[in-house]
């Protein structure tokens, strides 16, 4: 299990994060800080704390300060920035600070799991040593969302990410009616992006035999 410290000074704000972390398999929540100084002493008194959730803005410091504090001390547990904060220089000081990923709010469910279930490739990965250049690059892209710049007209990056997640984190292939169903869209809108996760090497695509009529087709995440 991968535990997660959910740090954010609005109460509603962290218990809704604590419950998405709950419903995310494989993650479990090691508890909830409102502050800065909270942060520190929960990460001091629990050493095996994976991951943090960390708000930016916290009534007695900066998250980047948090996440400096940590590193200088020689605590090196993966953080997630979640923030409504968008300076660029604040992104610049996270990546300097090894923070893993940078979530803006306000968000829903799905990219808050997409960005988790990166978190869980990654970390399985790191498991064995990487022999080539090849799997290192893996590696790391399975911490970057999938590039929405080029999507087709009438497709949109929100939708994309929630079926790529839930496809993702499935444990067997799934159809186009599954996917519908999981993710709330109709079954022609699911097959219309599977199609083209198809076409583009994120999902592997594959005929379901046995069932009668029109040929039914399933999709496995391999990216």
């Amino acid at each position: 299990m991968i535990r997660v410290l959910v740090v954010d000074d609005d109460d509603l704000t962290a218990a809704a994060h604590a419950e998405y972390v709950r419903r995310i398999d494989g993650f479990e929540v090691a508890g909830i800080a409102s502050t800065a100084h909270g942060a520190v002493a929960a990460l001091a008194s629990d050493a095996v704390i994976d991951l943090v959730l960390l708000d930016m803005n916290l009534p007695d410091g900066h998250g980047i300060e948090v996440a400096r504090r940590l590193r200088s001390t020689g605590v090196t547990v993966d953080i997630i920035a979640i923030t409504a904060v968008r300076d660029i220089e604040v992104v610049r000081s996270a990546v300097s600070l090894g923070i893993a990923q940078y979530l803006i709010k306000p968000f829903g469910f799905a990219s808050f799991r997409e960005k988790l279930d990166n978190y869980a490739q990654f970390q399985s990965q790191l498991s064995s040593a990487p022999a080539t250049q090849g799997e290192i690059d893996s590696m790391f892209a399975s911490l970057r969302p999938p590039v929405h710049a080029s999507l087709p007209k009438g497709l949109s990056g929100p939708t994309l990410d929630a079926i790529a997640a839930w496809l993702r984190s499935a444990d067997d292939a799934s159809s186009a009616l599954a996917v519908a169903e999981a993710v709330s869209v109709s079954r022609v809108t699911a097959r219309r992006y599977l199609e083209y996760m198809a076409d583009t090497g994120l999902v592997a695509k594959s005929p379901r035999y046995g069932t009668p009529g029109r040929p039914e087709f399933e999709y496995r995440w391999v990216h």
